[in-house]
């Protein structure tokens, strides 16, 4: 008895499955599919239609929206059909926010004032101004070191003068100094008697002594000045002062015939111009084959200086 029972109850479910799984669903074309779902995954669905047929795979795309909603309310076809479902676009009504413009406080822009009146008006300006005249005053003294110049006179004109004394005194052609240490001859006075004259030619006529004296001969080449280090210290200072003659473009007469040689652990130089010098090098420019090529030297790499004419 229970078991013609269960077999009533299982054939009553098989029927109701039947009756609820046989829909219809329209397609995108026009046409309309009816039968129930047995197969579905996600290249579409598979139908079993009256007479025990099967239909081939639908695909998702050839279902219309209202298909594919029926489809959708059984929960394990639902994430395969939702995809294609299409929503409507859902238009939110935003408030507009009122926007509140709050006073702020702001830095008061200084009076408008010339480029000079504003250095003078701060503190940062006065220092600025303090360092410009202070490196005025300090070029002053190189120039006048390197133009061989009074350091006194180009100091005080710069101080006097700013920027434009220094200037001046840059431009102006390096001055020789004569060499008041060479030896100079003297004339000596000579009275002498004439022949058949009653007296003495007068005073006033001096016969220098070197006028009746045999000519010296012709002395030689100058000796070579050779600075050697250990001996010297061969820094900014050294050049400029033994060798001031060697920073201008153009050099004096009396030294246009004196060759300067700088030897370094690499190398013999034969410097034509001192063209730069800083605090540990120097830029010289020396003949390179046909022409000339401008280098730097280190201070630190220099053995020996020779000054030396070009003739020795």
């Amino acid at each position: 008895m229970r078991r013609f029972l269960w077999t009533i109850l299982g054939l009553w479910l098989c029927g109701l499955f039947v009756a609820v799984g046989a829909d219809t669903y329209p397609m995108t074309d026009g046409t309309s599919l009816t039968g129930d779902v047995i197969s579905y995954n996600d290249n579409g669905v598979v139908f079993r239609l009256e007479g025990d047929k099967y239909s081939q795979r639908v695909p998702w795309t050839k279902f219309s929206q209202d298909a594919l909603k029926q489809l959708a309310n059984n929960p394990k076809i639902r994430p395969l059909a939702e995809p294609f479902i299409e929503t409507a676009p859902v238009v939110e009504r935003t408030k507009k926010a009122e926007v509140k413009v709050h006073e702020v406080s702001r830095l008061e822009l200084p009076p408008k004032q010339s480029l000079f009146g504003a250095l003078f008006s701060s503190s940062v300006g006065l220092v600025a101004l303090m360092l410009i005249y202070a490196a005025n005053i300090f070029a002053g003294y190189e120039i006048a070191v390197v133009r061989s110049r009074p350091i006194a006179q180009v100091m005080g004109v710069a101080v006097v003068l700013p920027i434009l004394g220094p200037i001046i005194f840059l431009v102006l052609p390096v001055r020789v100094v004569p060499d008041r240490t060479a030896p100079r001859l003297e004339a000596v006075p000579h009275t002498f008697a004439v022949p058949g004259a009653a007296q003495p030619v007068a005073a006033g006529i001096q016969i220098v002594e070197a006028s009746w004296q045999k000519e010296a001969p012709a002395a030689g080449p100058a000796a070579p000045q050779i600075f050697q280090r250990g001996q010297f210290t061969f820094n900014r200072r050294f050049f400029e002062t033994k060798f001031s003659g060697f920073f201008a473009m153009f050099r004096r007469e009396a030294e246009k015939n004196l060759m300067l040689t700088v030897k370094t652990g690499r190398a013999l130089l034969v410097v034509e111009r001192i063209t730069r010098i800083a605090t540990n090098e120097m830029h010289v420019e020396i003949v390179q084959g046909t022409g000339k090529q401008e280098i730097t030297v280190p201070f630190s790499d220099i053995v020996e200086v020779q000054l030396k004419p070009k003739d020795a």
